[in-house]
């Protein structure tokens, strides 16, 4: 661990800034940043500029100018969405909106206004909320839900497999997530390229967002009516049936919650994880070397570019302080889990491996914390080992300085990530999966040395039943369990 952050500017206070649209809110010296606009395209380098300015915790601007705090440090994340007594998710008690600075057309208004939902609830409201939707998540048995991403994974494959080039943000990531959580809500008749579209145009606020996302609820409130009716062994069955007694339009919220979060959140890992292995010459030798596994090279994905860069947000319920600024009560702050997971004070050298720490942010913390993290995990783990599996020599299409990405706030999204490898054959997914039809782990990398003396050994004598290139029983066993059969 590396020492404290200096607080070069000294403590700051945004109740003594001067007010939205005043000509000193400028960039310049003693003037707030704003986080949108002109200057603010590459928004990882400006928090390290904050950083560097002001800490842990700069004071910020968002759209329209309002004042805000953004939490740049590990550990002051950390101790904000630990401690409710201090920092609450209810944004009513936000001194901009109180007082009018927010107005019903705000661009982030959609993430900030309060909601009868889990994730903006405190106290017992929130213990009712959160204690049926964790219950209803431990009823999702984890190998059927590997088993099912698996074969969704070798459906999207099929589609591509024979043209030799894909682009594996519209034909793969964006769709396997909304696959399977269509199917664990219990509604897999609605997963369909509408959805996916109607879903990406929710999230994207374009002209037509809000058409899409009535779409969406739509689905939501049909399938809260449905399974009320006629309840099965499902997410949202689970939910009805729970002791807090849900409203339909509780039901239907918390649907709509768990769909869109888990949804951009797995695209983005998913996208992020398949670039990382991809591009980065450290991951591909140790993965086609067998010295790292894939939910490695996704964790370390969850550490270098979390799902979302920031979440709005945490409300201050009294005057406190938090990495030497003082917060009035009222104040607003961003949840930063991308500037917290470069935090210098915890990882000192950005290169370095993260192999085996799951300490990052990308998920939250405290009584907030994500409750699907489990799901999403997953569906990269499988997805992505299932896909390289299959095009064991899919290689990058592009230059990598030729990625694009869309960036807010809230995320940053890869818009693309075109491919190519051999032709392969489609992929039979209507049989029961077996033992013997769990394909087989990627081989080695051509060019890796092989460890065995040149000599040939002698085949040991009580096993030379066992034919090369075939695998022991065993480990076609822990193949199949760990594909989620």
């Amino acid at each position: 661990m590396t020492p404290e952050h200096p607080t070069t500017a000294g403590p700051h206070d945004l109740a003594l800034d001067p007010p939205p649209g005043c000509p000193a809110h400028g960039r310049g010296p003693g003037g707030l940043t704003r986080l949108y606009g002109p200057g603010a395209e590459d928004l990882s380098e400006l928090y390290e500029q904050l950083r560097e300015q002001h800490g842990p915790v700069a004071p910020v601007l968002l759209h329209e100018d309002v004042p805000m705090w953004v939490v740049l440090g590990h550990a002051e994340n950390l101790h904000m969405v630990r401690t409710s007594s201090q920092f609450t998710r209810d944004s009513r008690v936000w001194t901009p909106l109180r007082e009018g600075m927010i107005k019903p057309d705000h661009p982030l208004m959609p993430h900030i206004a309060w909601q009868p939902i889990c994730s903006h609830a405190e106290g017992d409201e929130h213990k009712r909320l959160r204690g049926a939707v964790t219950s209803a998540m431990t009823t999702i048995d984890d190998r059927s839900v590997r088993r099912y991403i698996y074969r969704a994974t070798q459906v999207l494959v099929n589609r591509f497999c024979e043209a030799g080039r894909a682009e594996l943000v519209g034909q793969f990531a964006e769709h396997l997530p909304m696959a399977v959580m269509c199917q664990l809500l219990g509604m897999p008749d609605e997963y369909n390229d509408r959805m996916v579209a109607a879903a990406r145009d929710a999230l994207k606020g374009s002209e037509t967002a809000l058409a899409s996302h009535e779409y969406v609820v739509g689905a939501l409130s049909r399938l809260t009516t449905r399974r009320r009716a006629e309840p099965a062994d499902d997410f949202t069955s689970h939910l009805i049936a729970h002791p807090a007694g849900l409203t339909d339009d509780e039901v239907r919220e918390h649907l709509r919650l768990v769909l869109f979060a888990a949804y951009e959140a797995t695209v983005n890992l998913l996208s992020n994880a398949l670039r990382m292995v991809l591009t980065d010459p450290r991951f591909l030798a140790r993965l086609n070397g067998g010295e790292m596994t894939v939910p490695e090279a996704v964790e370390q994905s969850l550490w270098d570019e979390p799902p979302f860069s920031t979440i709005l947000g945490y409300f201050a319920t009294q005057d406190t302080e938090l990495g030497g600024q003082r917060i009035r009560k009222g104040d607003g702050l961003l949840f930063a889990p991308a500037p917290g997971n470069v935090d210098p004070r915890v990882r000192p050298d950005l290169a370095a491996h993260m192999r085996g720490n799951r300490s990052h942010l990308a998920f939250g913390g405290g009584p907030h914390e994500c409750p699907g993290q489990d799901i999403g995990r997953a569906i990269a783990d499988v997805g992505v080992d299932a896909l390289l599996t299959r095009l064991s020599d899919v290689q990058l299409a592009c230059d990598e300085d030729e990625l694009r990405w869309t960036t807010s706030i809230a995320s940053r999204h890869l818009v693309a990530l075109p491919v190519h490898f051999e032709p392969k054959p489609q992929q039979d997914v209507t049989l029961r999966p077996s033992h013997a039809s769990v394909p087989p782990q990627r081989a080695p990398r051509p060019s890796l040395p092989d460890p065995q003396p040149t000599a040939p050994a002698p085949a040991p004598e009580p096993v030379a039943i066992v034919q090369p290139p075939r695998r022991p029983n065993a480990w076609r066993r822990f193949l199949a369990w760990w594909r989620g059969y």
